[in-house]
């Protein structure tokens, strides 16, 4: 008895135990999936914000390239000035979220403005984008530290491009400006709570923009802050934890930078109310781990047998839903093969060659695409019958596919009596000479066909081959070539080779 009395001891304590455990773990996954689902969100908001911050520039550079080649093509002539000052205006209603576009003569002196087209009297010649300009001869768009327009300042963002004269000399500077009000006010429209953030900063870690707004914070520099080398140097993408130098708040950090632009957009959201659902959630779970010890060493052996049946439930499910995984991938593979040839069906041919066209587009490699049609294919069906002509398509697949050794190529049932090769990286020489194999394979295979004039099962051969470039671009039309390239053969007498 004893005995027994000190083996239920021991269980029950193996049982708070583990319910301490478990809870323990629970807490901490939860507190892990709050991180996690912070992190995606901010990553999520992120994207949006880098999406919306490129058009903004996207357009700016746009609008900015017109002007400086009008400028570099009809001068900034007297003449020319009052169509300048009318283009001026029409581009900067075209685009609300400027705050002016100004032109600027060598020396920093203001030539047009479209915000301020009556008051030319101010000089820009100490602003980081016209020095940047002067010394640098490159034609790319630069973008300024925020800095206050000298007309309302207005704090603002400048997008800024060289312009030269007929010599290639430095003759001055296109710029538009971007209110950061604009920034702001969408900024303010996104929920980030009582201590979230949002920024946008320039790569080597100059702050443009940042809500909630704070005058002395703008146009710091971060560029020797040891969390943004930590964090933000040299990556494209990714998240963070520490407390911010502005304000003393811990946030968790989300960041991208822009593809086309040297910008990084940031989505901060307060740490302590980012896991204010969580504490609550952990208190409660504290909670009912106090009553499920007392209730235990009331009715320990109860639940025991509860937790053990528990276990069983889940290992008959974990069981259920490998065999739900398996019975799925099994279904796959049948859904992706054509069941007479045993080739890959119409379906994952379109889905390969898509596939294929977009990668043969990033790496700048060549895609061929061959289409065969077996000759004369109804005419074999009259003369032998149906269910001949389907083991001679079954011997002409087995033929074609023998040929095929890549591991990338792909032989698939294109429809009917056609037959298709995708070839990753191949040449049109290559193409062809696996063609001819294919064709060679056929001959040898001997299949009789007595309506054919070559006496034998023969198949004509289309090709198309484009570049890495047109790939993507052309996908459905490399079927249209090939197509083409098919019918040219059939027409000059089957059992040909065309491309």
């Amino acid at each position: 008895m004893k005995r027994d009395l000190q083996l239920v001891i021991v269980l029950l304590l193996i049982v708070c135990c583990s319910l301490v455990l478990i809870t323990f773990w629970k807490v901490m996954a939860a507190r892990e999936r709050a991180l996690s689902n912070v992190s995606v969100n901010g990553a999520n908001l992120t994207q949006a914000l880098v999406t919306y911050s490129e058009g903004i520039m996207r357009q700016s550079s746009t609008l900015l390239n017109g002007m400086v080649e009008r400028l570099e093509t009809d001068g900034f002539g007297p003449a020319q000035s009052g169509r300048l000052q009318s283009l001026l205006q029409i581009q900067h209603r075209a685009m609300p979220q400027l705050s002016g576009l100004t032109i600027y003569d060598k020396e920093g002196n203001w030539l047009l403005s479209s915000s301020s087209p009556g008051v030319l009297r101010f000089n820009s010649s100490d602003r980081v984008y016209f020095s940047h300009h002067r010394a640098d001869p490159s034609r790319d768009i630069f973008i300024g530290p925020p800095i206050q327009h000298r007309s309302n300042k207005e704090w603002v963002i400048t997008i800024s491009r060289r312009v030269d004269d007929e010599r290639g000399d430095f003759a001055g500077v296109v710029a538009a400006t971007l209110g950061i009000r604009n920034f702001l006010e969408l900024y303010g429209k996104i929920d980030v709570g009582d201590d979230g953030a949002i920024s946008l900063t320039l790569a080597n870690g100059q702050l443009l923009v940042r809500y909630p707004f704070r005058e002395q914070d703008m146009g710091k520099d971060f560029s020797q802050s040891a969390d943004f080398r930590k964090y933000f140097l040299g990556r494209d993408s990714g998240k963070a934890s520490f407390t911010s130098s502005l304000d003393g708040v811990e946030r968790l950090y989300t960041f991208r930078k822009s593809e086309n632009f040297s910008l990084i957009t940031t989505v901060a959201l307060g740490k302590k109310e980012a896991l204010r659902n969580w504490r609550f959630e952990a208190l409660l779970s504290l909670t009912v781990l106090a009553v499920l010890i007392l209730f235990t060493l009331g009715t320990g052996w109860v639940l025991f047998r509860l937790i053990k049946r528990r276990i069983e439930t889940q290992s008959q499910l974990l069981m259920a839903r490998q065999q739900l995984l398996d019975a799925n991938e099994k279904l796959a593979q049948l859904a992706a093969q054509d069941q007479l040839t045993g080739l890959a069906n119409r379906r994952c041919f379109d889905e390969t060659l898509a596939l294929e066209a977009r990668r043969a587009q990033r790496a700048g490699t060549s895609l061929c695409l061959i289409l065969m049609d077996i000759d004369l294919f109804k005419l074999f069906n009259d003369t032998y019958g149906h269910v001949a002509g389907d083991e001679c398509l079954q011997a002409v697949s087995l033929a074609v596919a023998r040929c095929v050794r890549r591991p990338s190529d792909l032989v698939a049932r294109y429809g009917g009596e056609e037959l298709a090769v995708i070839l990753p990286d191949t040449d049109l020489e290559g193409a062809r000479q696996l063609a001819a194999a294919m064709q060679q394979a056929l001959a040898e295979a001997g299949i009789a066909h007595a309506a054919s004039p070559c006496g034998r099962v023969t198949m004509s051969i289309g090709i198309a081959c484009m570049s890495g470039d047109e790939a993507v671009l052309c996908a459905p039309s490399i079927v249209e070539v090939a197509d083409c390239a098919l019918y040219r053969a059939k027409a000059g007498g089957r059992n040909r080779i065309e491309s």
